[in-house]
């Protein structure tokens, strides 16, 4: 199971259930004003996020999604290391997909998602 989560709201990780899923940060910058001692992040895969000319371009534009996710999916096809370290979390349980980002529906947490759901092992 895949899951997204923004960061802000539940940096210790800490929910309802505590071994909810493995955390894995999937923006370019570490979020602002979180320490990396304070916030539980098991992974950080800087490189899976979108390109930083992408990532401004789209500015969560709500018009801009459905371009954005072309354009971002096409990004990931050069980062098949980094999906693959996904999948293979996701087949060992659950997954989370950390973003810093305020809008909940489009951001690249997101559209990451649905990419790797669309993908066949």
């Amino acid at each position: 199971m895949r899951k997204t989560e923004r960061v802000y709201n539940n940096p210790n990780g800490k929910g309802e259930d505590e071994n909810s899923g493995f955390r894995i940060l999937v923006d370019r910058l570490w979020p602002r004003g979180l320490s990396k001692n304070k916030i539980k992040v098991d992974l950080w895969i800087k490189d899976i996020a979108p390109s930083t000319s992408l990532r401004k371009w789209f500015n969560h534009d709500e018009k801009k999604w459905d371009e954005f996710r072309l354009r971002y999916f096409k990004e990931l096809e050069k980062y098949n290391k980094s999906v693959d370290i996904i999948l293979d979390k996701a087949e060992q349980g659950s997954v989370i997909l950390l973003y810093g980002a305020k809008d909940v529906k489009f951001n690249n947490a997101v559209a990451l998602k649905e990419y790797l759901e669309n993908i066949r092992k």
